[in-house]
């Protein structure tokens, strides 16, 4: 008969975390209670929560988290850490009226805006990304990663807390998009299905590691759609306002304002990438 005691010894030997983490499941209940008290009836939680129960257990993870990086040094105090995201929930929920109201006015499919809390997945990862982005920005380890990784299990976009996004957000049909961590997407900006906003190359250090910290993903101005399936790389592509990008374009270049590029395979490859200003889809 198999010794269960000696096994669960010689895969505590293959290696293991140093020190506690977060807990996964705590930091998806935290995340969802945050909506569940903006949204009410919009996302499911297991019981009824309130701001001082979400608090509490909220700065705990943190502590955690900080720990577990080894980050946890003079200065930080995540007790102010936690009142400082909780006084920025009637922000975020300021701004995610905005998202939903680009979600009405570009989909006719939504009767109502009930509808779009209820059943839109493009929603829902936008939701999760605004409340972890501010834990992002100030600087917690792992949590506003593993929020928006639940949304990415959940609903198949995967968007970085740390790309920067504007108001009117808007995301159609949901499954399958990328966007990366210094992408930076403007005001009244829609995307569909398939699209990915990633980097084109990594930059490696002497030892070949990818070297962390800089810019990697485009910039997406104002009042651009991105058509399904179209691709854009790298840290220095800029698309510019007003801009049409069609279906399966793959783009590693900058694109001025008003531009409309179309995918064509018989287009040769520095039209396609750059596209004629004005030209139409």
């Amino acid at each position: 008969m198999i010794n269960l005691a000696k096994l669960q010894q010689e895969i505590d030997t293959v290696g293991t975390f140093k020190t506690k983490v977060p807990e996964i499941r705590e930091v998806r209940s935290i995340v969802m209670d945050i909506l569940s008290l903006m949204f009410p009836g919009g996302f499911y939680t297991k019981e009824s929560t309130n701001l001082k129960s979400i608090a509490r257990r909220l700065e705990s993870q943190i502590k955690i988290a900080f720990k577990a990086t080894g980050n946890m040094t003079q200065g930080i105090d995540p007790e102010q850490l936690t009142e400082t995201f909780m006084t920025s929930i009637p922000e975020v929920k300021k701004i995610l009226f905005t998202d939903i109201e680009s979600f009405y006015a570009g989909d006719p499919a939504a009767k109502n805006r009930e509808e779009i809390v209820l059943c839109y997945p493009g929603f829902k990862a936008i939701a999760i990304y605004r409340i972890a982005h501010i834990l992002y920005d100030m600087h917690v380890p792992l949590i506003p990663r593993m929020m928006t990784e639940f949304a990415h299990e959940k609903t198949g976009v995967d968007i970085h807390p740390g790309a920067k996004i504007g108001e009117h957000f808007f995301i159609d049909h949901a499954t399958g998009i990328v966007v990366g961590e210094t992408t930076v997407i403007g005001n009244h900006v829609k995307l569909y299905q398939g699209v990915t906003l990633g980097a084109k190359s990594f930059e490696v250090d002497e030892n070949g590691n990818p070297v962390k910290d800089i810019k990697r993903h485009p910039n997406i101005g104002n009042n651009v759609v991105i058509y399904a399936n179209a691709t854009i790389l790298g840290g220095n592509t800029y698309i510019g306002d007003n801009s049409v990008i069609g279906a399966s374009t793959w783009i590693v270049s900058s694109v001025p304002a008003g531009s409309r590029i179309l995918y064509s395979p018989d287009t040769p490859e520095a039209e396609q990438f750059f596209g004629e200003c004005g030209a139409g889809i």
